[in-house]
């Protein structure tokens, strides 16, 4: 499938394209001309479900192939690390394990922190191991870090996070899915180094977010057939950029700066990076646009001297955007209904993108009032049920 390269292989797909879409057509076409056979030993490793029923999808619409073989993330290396590595533990029973350290170290030591903020101490130490497992950082490594703390807070702290240490020296024995996550990459990487698979191996979707992801992507964009598909990388942001994004690990709220992480890592320019299949953005002119917008704070002066660039596109690049300043919340949550409700009227298919779960719950219950019920991807608190608000 791919010719023999001693350098990471990475292709990206850019904004605003039907990412699965332009994955499967990219492997008809480098299969077009093949046995029918070669695309069934592709193995295409994805990072959610949902991802794995669409692409599933769009090869049965046809034409008929043989399909490849589609894996999640989660269940990668199963059955080659079953026999090594134990099964994790619940996620009930270490937030159980984890709840009772909590209580004894706030018996011991009352000025940490209330008794009332048991659980949510709990839960929170649990999210924390979970990323310490995932990118690899033992309590060892946060204890060296020199804060210059003179009033005792960063000291409080450690003595809370010493409560994790016995999970990271007995982590081979009960791991949790977190840790069991790694410990398989780990091994399935460290067997590919030796016997690397023929087969082509393909990881698309995933942005490198988590630690083990991107130890996977590494590992497969150096494999002889292997590669990563970005999506939503950005084929129009400057060299200057990406250099700032690549050696300032300051600007994680950048949409780009976890793929500048990935290339940091594996010490490749963005240049790279080809366009999966020759794919180009749907709306060229908008791509600029957005990728100027969120140009970083150090390099926001570009707007000056860039914008002048796409301002003879700018009709284009706005086309079909629609600007609503609405007065108050409710005006907000009522105008996106009617216009959801338009959709549905029209039968085509629209979508609300926010992170405002406020915003969410008041667009719903306009849409009740027309006996409109959205499916809503996030899913409904317990509490809000008609069970839950029965039992409360």
């Amino acid at each position: 499938m791919f010719e023999l390269s001693d350098k990471p292989r990475l292709f990206g797909i850019p904004p605003g394209v039907d990412f699965p879409k332009a994955l499967v057509d990219g492997l008809h076409t480098s299969f077009d001309h093949q046995s029918p056979d070669a695309l069934a030993r592709v193995q295409i490793i994805v990072n959610t479900r949902r991802m794995a029923r669409r692409i599933r999808d769009l090869f049965d619409a046809g034409p008929a192939c043989l399909l490849p073989r589609i894996t999640l993330i989660t269940s990668f290396g199963e059955t080659l690390a079953r026999s090594e590595i134990p099964p994790a533990i619940s996620t009930m029973r270490r937030h159980l394990e984890l709840s009772g350290l909590v209580r004894a170290l706030l018996d011991a030591q009352p000025g940490i922190a209330p008794r009332s903020s048991l659980f949510d101490l709990t839960l929170s130490l649990s999210k924390l191991m979970d990323e310490m497992h995932s990118e690899g950082v033992l309590p060892s490594d946060i204890a060296k870090i020199d804060t210059g703390d003179q009033s005792g807070h960063w000291e409080r702290i450690k003595a809370f996070l010493d409560i994790l240490k016995p999970y990271f020296e007995t982590g081979q024995t009960a791991p949790d899915f977190e840790t069991r996550q790694r410990l398989v990459i780990e091994r399935v990487t460290q067997i590919w180094r030796n016997t690397p698979p023929e087969h082509p191996v393909l990881i698309a979707g995933s942005t490198g977010s988590r630690g083990a992801t991107r130890l996977l992507m590494k590992s497969i964009s150096r494999l002889p057939q292997g590669a990563a598909i970005l999506p939503g990388f950005d084929f129009d942001q400057p060299e200057n950029v990406w250099n700032l994004l690549m050696t300032r690990q300051t600007h994680e709220d950048h949409p780009q700066f976890r793929y500048a992480r990935l290339l940091s890592e594996l010490e490749v320019k963005p240049r790279s990076v080809a366009p999966w299949s020759g794919i180009t953005a749907a709306n060229r002119a908008r791509t600029k646009l957005v990728s100027l917008a969120l140009r970083p704070t150090p390099v926001t002066d570009q707007w000056l001297t860039d914008a002048s660039t796409i301002s003879k596109d700018l009709q284009e690049a706005t086309r079909n955007i629609t600007l609503l300043e609405a007065p108050s919340t409710r005006i907000e949550a009522l105008a996106i209904a009617m216009r959801l409700r338009q959709a549905a009227e029209d039968g085509v298919t629209a979508a609300l993108i926010t992170p405002d779960r406020t915003l969410t719950r008041q667009v719903s219950a306009a849409l009740a009032r027309w006996h409109v019920i959205p499916d809503d991807s996030a899913g409904i608190p317990l509490h809000q049920t008609a069970s839950g608000r029965f039992q409360r």
